[in-house]
Order: C-alpha cells, then structure tokens, then sequence
C-alpha cells in the first residue's frame, strides 16, 4: 500500500558517479559497416549525431540539485502545514480572504548560454528522477507527479502560465482542472489558488523554462511575484530555466536575488569534458574513410564553436554531409572548414567576439602573472636586503 507518509521512499534512487553517467549519457547504434552503404543510406543515418549526449559536469549538477529540491517538496506535502494549507487555498479558489502557511519549499534559477545543453541536461535529469512515472498513492487516493516542465509565456502573462501548469497536470494524471478553469472564467486569483491547490497534492518539482521572457515584458516583475506567491501557498519547489540575461534580471534587486539562488554555466572551457565530447561525435562517422581525432583538431574545433556543444554539432554533422554530397568522402579540416564556411556564416560574429575575449583574457593572466612575478622578485630583493644588507636582486632557491 501507498502512502502519503512513505512518499520520499517511493522515488528513485539517487545515482552517482559512474553509474549516473552511464544512466545519463545516449550513445546511437553504430557500426562502422554503414560506411560502406550507398549515400542515401549514410545521409539518413548520420542524424543520429543530434541523438547523442554527452554528460558533463554540468549535467551532474543540475542532476543532484533537481533531485534534492524534489525531495525537498514531496517532504512538505506529508506535513500537517500540508493539511492546512488545503483549507487555505480552498478559500483563494472561492474568491475569499486567505494566508499562506505551508510556506516555501525552494527555488532556483539554472542560467546559461544558449546551445551548451542546459534543457537538454534538465530533460535527462527528469527523466531519471521521474523514471517510474506519475505515483498513485491509496492513502489517501491521489496522484502525484514527480515534475511538470512548461514554458514562460513569451508575453510573460501570469494567466496564460497558470492555465499551462493546469492542463500539464490534466496531460499527466487525466484530471480535467484545465477545462473546469475555462468554463469558470476564473480571475487571476481564482487561478492561483486552484494551481496552489493542484501543485500541492499532485506536483513534486514545477520547471519553468525561457525565463528570461520575463526580462523586457512589462509583466516580468508580476509574474515572478506571482511565482513567489505560489511556492508560498503550495509548498513545491520551483526550478527556473534561462539564458545569462535572466540571471542580470533577477539581481537588479534583493527581492529577485534571493529567488534566483542556483546554477549559473558559460561556453565551455577547453578541458576535460570538451575533449570528451568532441571524441564522442568524432567516432560518429558516415563518411567512407575513417580520420582519427587529433589534438589540432579538437582545438580547431573549439576555435570555431566557441566552446558552444550545439555548434560542435553542426560542425561534425555538416562537415560530413559535405564530404558525402562532394564526394570528399573524409572528416578533416577541410571539409570542417567548408562546413564553418558555408553553413554557420550567420554565428561568425559571435564566434570571432568569442576569440577576442579569449585572447583578452590570456593577456590578463599573463599581466597578473607577471605582477605576481614582480611582487615577488620585489619581496626576495627586501628579504635578502634585510638580512645582509645587500642590494642586488636575488630569487630564493
């Protein structure tokens, strides 16, 4: 028998290390025969490079922190604030005076820039946090879904999102809060104490993606109030998804600041987990003689896709759908070029200011490492004076 009592007892078991990277990385069937197939055949298979994913650091990240607010949230529904709080939002739904008591759960903001994966990382976190499905309890009889992903309205409208979250839940548990809405031409705050009800009793972890709609809509300041409201009156944990822009939104003051506590990602750096990718969907090749991946490429290709993993993709795949068509029939640095060239003409602005901070930023270590290097020498130079009275420069050691 299921329980509200045992609900946390019910997820998944959180992953790590090894076995979590296994769990979240999708490597396509490959055998190296279909090189051998004609051009049509290879032309349909190498979009199978869009299949594949890579974890990275980032992904272990967003992993642990979505499972832990989930905890979290399912811990606050098997309170008897839970229970009151039930009374409450009845009261918001029937247009009457009402108070939050649960209070809030936790909230985050995951921002990035765009094409490093971070959606794509959040969709394979969910789908292992959330892998046996919606949870049906006996005690009492409900429904809870682990976690529901919408979108920020491009308007940023605080009904507009509240009546998504409603039919997302009708999607997964077959309930009808979306119509019965409708059909009440509910207000705003009718609205919210209905969604605060839903989430409450059948939402674990609510996912708001484009969040940085909010950044230059005349209704971006309300709607985060109005998420505010919401975690207040249901208890949930709210993650929200968006590009760096959202992140300089939600610290122009202390009252946003405080809810975009969370994870914040750039272009990747060239390490560990770059080198990894790029190996990965190198070893993708329908192209019908076989390169190696050399240390120049991989640095040609982070050059040209600014460290960004959705144009290290087109790069690979475009570079050999060129190949194939010309009859090049080889994954090198020209066809690589020819690919940048030809089909990324419109990301070589970004990719060439890309370069330029690069470059900046090698000229400042290096300045703060020969300041480093002076103040050094300097200190040697008083050591030695102090010492022996002596005046030349010298380095210890």
């Amino acid at each position: 028998m299921n329980r509200l009592a045992d609900i946390e007892s019910m997820l998944p078991k959180m992953k790590s290390g090894n076995e979590l990277i296994k769990a979240l990385e999708i490597k396509p069937d490959y055998d190296e025969s279909v090189r051998k197939e004609n051009m049509a055949v290879r032309l349909m298979k190498l979009s199978d490079i869009y299949n594949v994913y890579v974890p990275s650091r980032m992904t272990e990240e967003i992993y642990y922190k979505l499972y832990l607010a989930l905890v979290y949230s399912m811990r606050k529904k098997t309170t008897r604030k839970a229970v009151l709080q039930q009374n409450e939002n009845h009261k918001a739904i029937m247009a009457k005076e009402y108070r939050g008591i649960i209070g809030g759960a936790d909230s985050l903001l995951i921002a990035g820039t765009s094409g490093i994966g971070k959606s794509t990382a959040i969709s394979r976190a969910i789908s292992l946090i959330s892998d046996k499905g919606v949870m049906e309890l006996d005690m009492p009889y409900s429904f809870i879904i682990p976690c529901v992903v919408v979108q920020c309205p491009f308007d940023s409208s605080v009904k507009n999102l509240l009546l998504e979250i409603l039919r997302k839940v009708d999607e997964q548990i077959g309930s009808n809060y979306y119509q019965n809405a409708v059909r009440a031409r509910a207000t705003t705050d009718m609205l919210l104490g209905m969604v605060s009800q839903v989430s409450l009793n059948h939402v674990g972890l609510l996912v708001i993606d484009e969040i940085q709609n909010v950044v230059n809509s005349k209704n971006g300041r309300e709607l985060i109030g109005m998420l505010t409201q919401l975690i207040n009156d249901s208890g949930i944990s709210i993650c929200m998804v968006g590009t760096p822009e959202s992140a300089m939104f939600f610290e122009s003051s202390d009252y946003l600041a405080r809810r975009s506590l969370g994870l914040q990602y750039q272009a990747m750096a060239y390490d560990e987990d770059f080198c990894n990718i790029c190996k990965v969907l190198y070893s993708y090749q329908y192209v019908k003689n076989n390169t190696e991946l050399t240390e120049a490429v991989t640095e040609w290709i982070y050059e040209h896709s600014a460290g960004i993993v959705s144009n290290i993709v087109v790069l690979l795949h475009d570079a050999q759908e060129i190949a194939i068509m010309d009859g090049m029939e080889t994954l090198d640095i020209n066809s690589l070029n020819k690919a940048y060239k030809n089909r990324m003409a419109l990301l070589h602005s970004y990719i060439h200011s890309f370069r330029f901070a690069q470059a900046q930023n090698v000229m400042k270590m290096v300045a703060q490492a020969y300041f480093f290097f002076i103040i050094l020498l300097i200190g040697n130079s008083v050591y030695y004076k102090s010492r022996g009275g002596e005046w030349a420069v010298r380095i210890a050691g």
